[in-house]
């Protein structure tokens, strides 16, 4: 009780401390940030900063634009490369009509495959409403990976994890 008591008298050294010690996990484990902004039935960093200004309402709309484009523009899509790490997506949802997500996922990932959920990298989420931005944060290891958009249909993007 006593040495208690001791603590609650030094409680700013002991506060001090405790900031040092959440200042320090911080920084061994630093993330980087990668944004990426959705438009319509894509990611505008993913296609070299072109906004395609496609117009879409729903889903249906990007399936029929990406069944006519997809092709082509993958052909010309940045390949996103990274070294092995800790990193934060940051997702806005720049004038999409309807809410939107992010999936992230080892290439070949399939989710209906219970030994892929083990053992595999995938990161999620939904519920990106418009003008609202979402982090996601994965750790990735070296190999390739594909990032989209499910809700508002967008390509495949490739992003390439390797060491040095």
């Amino acid at each position: 009780m006593r040495q208690n008591s001791a603590l609650v008298r030094r409680g700013l050294p002991v506060l001090t401390a405790v900031a040092i010690a959440a200042v320090t996990s911080s920084y061994a484990r630093a993330e980087t940030i990668i944004e990426l902004t959705q438009t319509g039935c894509q990611f505008v960093e993913s296609e070299n900063g072109v906004d395609h200004m496609y117009e879409t309402a729903s889903k249906a709309d990007c399936n029929a634009i990406n069944a006519k484009t997809a092709s082509e523009r993958l052909a010309s899509a940045k390949v996103l490369e990274l070294k092995p790490g800790r990193y934060v997506f940051r997702v806005t949802n720049k004038n999409v009509p309807y809410d939107l997500g992010f999936w992230l996922r080892e290439e070949g990932y399939d989710w209906r495959n219970p030994l892929h959920k083990l053992s595999k990298i995938s990161v999620s989420g939904g519920g990106l409403g418009l003008g609202k931005t979402r982090d996601y944060e994965v750790e990735l290891k070296p190999g390739a990976y594909v990032y989209s958009c499910p809700l508002n249909p967008t390509l495949d993007y490739k992003l390439i994890v390797t060491e040095g």
